[in-house]
């Protein structure tokens, strides 16, 4: 027999008038200069960068005029002007982050020929600063360039100008400065010979008894080797031995840092430069009776630095291939069994493994897609992504990545991932700290959609004029801001696609990492396209917050659907101070008169959802839509085989809540706090188990040891209710996915570990979950491990939990028969 649907009916909603803005009016910007990238050309040094005026914008090609001055630091009272070439980067308006004004021609590019620096026709050595000129009207302003925050213009590369003159670009106080060495005293060659290093050098001014010395950085320890002469002037040869690194300096550091330079027999000392336009020169090597290696470095400036170390990946070559990069280089690393390549989100949240053949040289591909847990290809999330390379699962001893300097020049090497239906973005490998391999996935949006500029003019010019055009017969559908084709929204198209309602789908999909199914097209959160569809669609759908300056247009409906029924108290029902210190309730109550209808899971969750939400519309007491698919029950097996699941295996799936009080360091997202013992769960259960763990949306943080064929982690996977279908048996604690489990009448434990502190501190709950949970309430891992073990005899809870578990589906699983969709789009159309 169908459920009954119960409308709560009211007059037409309220819709408040827009809040005027009292934000205090910011002070005029002032100029800002700076380098974005830097390479050398046959012309000299190309110095891409920008200009920006300040307090006024840089809209057009013709807006203002830049120029570069170069000046001597000391000395000379000499200047040298170089031109520039206007270009049109909106990376500069973003980079800007105001709202005010364009800058999107305050890009510039210069070559700087080191030739012009010559007196008299002879160089002469100096440090020249780089300062940047610009005019627009009758204003004019200078400055400084400052340090870009990676590649080229964080460090750039030196350059030879002539056999024995070399031009070092560097920064210092944060200003962009040209150093001239005449250089007189170069390493030009590092051969190893049995037990150690022989490094030839072209070495003028070195006496008879000059000695190479190398001082450890970690103490007063020195070592001396003699200079022996060789053929041609001023050629010199010195041989270091491997054995003093074993033995001496401070082990007790992970690296010993040892700064080569000559001593003259006067006292008198000078560093020699590293010259490698003869071949590569910096390298490992293994050093006898140890794990570690002899690392001859060429730093950023070009001086030698000998480092005492464990083997890292040295990257030679870097080429674009299809979806990704090939790296080619050697990973000397101690230690037997495969190598993995680790790619792990800057900010902690995500990570990424790929296996590499050990080997003193290597070759890898590396994806710029990450594998999700149904089996699809999404792009690396946005964000700096790190890389190390390491034994596999010997976290303790990863390593970086290191740039060779004959690869540095090669960056950024550059892919276009992802698809014209859900987006595409740009992920580059890119450097830091001069020669650290590091990979950026850039957003989808381009600089020019989501610089802040461009986003108040979306917000404030874009979506007010589409208010005023028709409204289309258009459904625009968001989940979790983006996340992808799930939950009840996805249950609701799929019962328009079946009456074949002839409205057009429109899904929101952030940062690429979602798929539509065919019909369905993709709108870029944020985007132009999604301030448009906003404004005309005549259905908006969501199962989360609307963004809060949404304005609901007479013949729009938006539906709210939610995302959990309800066991922890919600919105202005929650007694602490983390949601309403976010600026949460007041978001919530500028949202909540905007929408049409409100879906409530059932008769109990009813007057909670008007109260927390402090509603005044309309409630559909309905059911879920997400539920209808636990209903019918059918699709498990195809959800085992994407999930790669073996036959025969038990599968537990654990989903617990996140903890307001548990946000991670940097403020994305909240910790994981995993109190299930996962090497004792391997052992208990990992005979005829698996156990899939799904961390709450919130939740930041990579599982470790998923992957190997028990723990699975399923956090990425699309639509949780399929992973409820395929599962036996599901763990949580206070996570609202109890209820929709309940649907399928499988066993239910909840691991409350913190059932004091989360329901009398954190949350509190509406209704006494121990009388009234389905299951039993398990205070500690182990005792859960062994319920588990239990379970997987009977297939069933004990007999005792048979009436809580009926009670609980009567009371909050009573509209779960399949057609809550129906119903939802049944009143979602009649009002539209």
């Amino acid at each position: 027999m169908p459920a009954s649907v119960t409308v709560t009916a009211v007059p037409a909603s309220r819709v408040p008038e827009p809040a005027v803005d009292t934000e205090v009016e910011p002070a005029e910007p002032e100029a800002a200069f700076g380098v974005r990238s830097t390479r050398w050309t046959a012309g000299g040094l190309e110095i891409t960068g920008y200009a920006r005026p300040g307090g006024r914008g840089t809209t057009w090609l013709s807006s203002m005029f830049t120029s570069l001055t170069l000046r001597p630091a000391e000395g000379a009272d000499r200047t040298v002007t170089v031109r520039t070439r206007h270009l049109n980067l909106p990376e500069v308006t973003d980079d800007s982050g105001q709202h005010r004004y364009n800058h999107d021609w305050a890009g510039f590019t210069a070559t700087v020929d080191p030739a012009r620096l010559r007196h008299q026709g002879r160089w002469q050595e100096g440090d020249w600063l780089i300062e940047a000129t610009v005019r627009s009207g009758l204003r004019q302003e200078h400055g400084p360039l400052t340090q870009y925050w990676c590649g080229s213009g964080e460090y750039p590369l030196v350059h030879w100008v002539d056999r024995d003159v070399r031009v070092l670009p560097s920064f210092a106080d944060d200003a962009l400065r040209l150093r001239i060495e005449v250089v007189r005293h170069r390493i030009t060659a590092v051969t190893p010979f049995d037990g150690g290093l022989e490094l030839a050098l072209h070495a003028a001014d070195c006496p008879e008894g000059t000695v190479l010395r190398l001082r450890h950085r970690q103490s007063s320890t020195e070592l001396t080797f003699p200079l022996v002469p060789a053929d041609g002037p001023a050629a010199h040869t010195v041989r270091v031995p491997f054995a003093p690194f074993v033995v001496d300096g401070d082990p007790s550091h992970e690296m010993e840092h040892w700064g080569p330079e000559l001593l003259r027999p006067d006292g008198g000392t000078v560093r020699p430069v590293m010259d490698d336009r003869g071949g590569p020169l910096s390298a490992q090597h293994p050093l006898p009776g140890s794990d570690r290696l002899l690392y001859v470095k060429q730093l950023a400036d070009g001086y030698p630095q000998f480092c005492v170390q464990s083997g890292t990946g040295l990257i030679e070559r870097i080429t674009p291939a299809g979806d990704g990069f090939d790296l080619t280089g050697e990973a000397p690393l101690g230690g037997d069994g495969p190598l993995e390549l680790v790619l792990r989100h800057s900010n902690g949240t995500g990570e990424v493994h790929h296996p590499v053949e050990r080997g003193e040289r290597f070759s890898c591909h590396l994806p710029a897609l990450s594998a999700c847990s149904d089996g699809s290809l999404r792009p690396l999330p946005k964000g700096v992504w790190e890389l190390r390379i390491r034994p596999v699962g010997r976290a303790d001893a990863e390593q970086p990545l290191i740039v060779a300097p004959q690869a540095l020049a090669a960056l950024p090497v550059r892919v276009t991932v992802g698809s014209a239906a859900t987006g595409s973005k740009s992920v580059l490998l890119q450097r830091r700290w001069h020669d650290t391999l590091i990979l950026d996935s850039t957003p989808v949006l381009a600089a020019a959609e989501r610089s802040a500029f461009t986003q108040h003019r979306l917000l404030t010019e874009t979506y007010p004029a589409a208010r005023r055009r028709p409204l289309r017969e258009t459904v625009l559908y968001d989940v979790f801001g983006g996340r992808g084709y799930s939950d009840s929204p996805r249950a609701i198209h799929a019962e328009l696609v079946r009456r074949r309602t002839p409205l057009e789908h429109l899904w929101v999909i952030d940062d690429a990492q979602g798929e539509v199914p065919e019909g369905v097209r993709a709108i870029r959160s944020h985007s132009p396209e999604w301030y448009e569809a906003l404004g005309t669609s005549r259905y908006l759908v969501g199962n989360t917050h609307f963004p809060d300056f949404i304005e609901r247009r007479p013949g729009q409906v938006i539906v709210q659907t939610w995302h959990g029924s309800l066991l922890k108290r919600i919105a202005h029902d929650v007694e602490n101070a983390w949601l309403s210190d976010a600026g949460y309730l007041t978001a919530l109550d500028r949202e909540a008169p905007q929408w049409s209808l409100l879906v409530s899971p059932s008769s109990f969750a009813t007057p909670i959802l008007r109260r927390a939400f402090r509603y005044e519309g309309e409630i559909l007491e309905s059911g879920y839509p997400r539920g209808d698919v636990l209903a019918r029950g059918t699709g498990a097996q195809t959800v085992r085989e994407r999930l790669g699941i073996p036959a025969g295996k038990r599968i537990v799936l654990y989903a617990p809540t996140w903890r307001e009080d548990q946000q991670r360091e940097s403020g994305d997202g909240f910790h994981l706090g995993l109190r299930l013992d996962l090497d004792a769960a391997r052992t208990e259960l990992g005979a005829d188990h698996v156990l899939l763990v799904r961390p709450h949306s919130h939740v930041r943080e990579p599982l470790p040891g998923a992957g190997d064929g028990f723990l699975y982690d399923v956090g990425d996977y699309p639509d949780v209710q399929e992973l409820l279908l395929a599962a036996d048996v599901l763990v949580t604690d206070y996570s609202s996915i109890m209820f929709d489990f309940a649907i399928t009448g499988r066993p239910i434990l909840f691991f409350t570990y913190d059932l004091e502190h989360y329901r009398d501190t954190l949350r509190g709950f509406y209704f006494d979950l121990e009388s009234e949970a389905p299951g039993p309430l398990i205070p500690t891992s182990p005792e859960l491990l062994t319920a588990l073990r239990d379970l997987a005899g009977s297939d069933a809870l004990p007999a005792r939990y048979a009436d809580a578990y009926q009670r609980f589906r009567a009371t909050h699983c009573h509209l779960d028969d399949g057609g809550a969709a129906a119903r939802v789009v049944d009143r979602m159309l009649a009002i539209g």
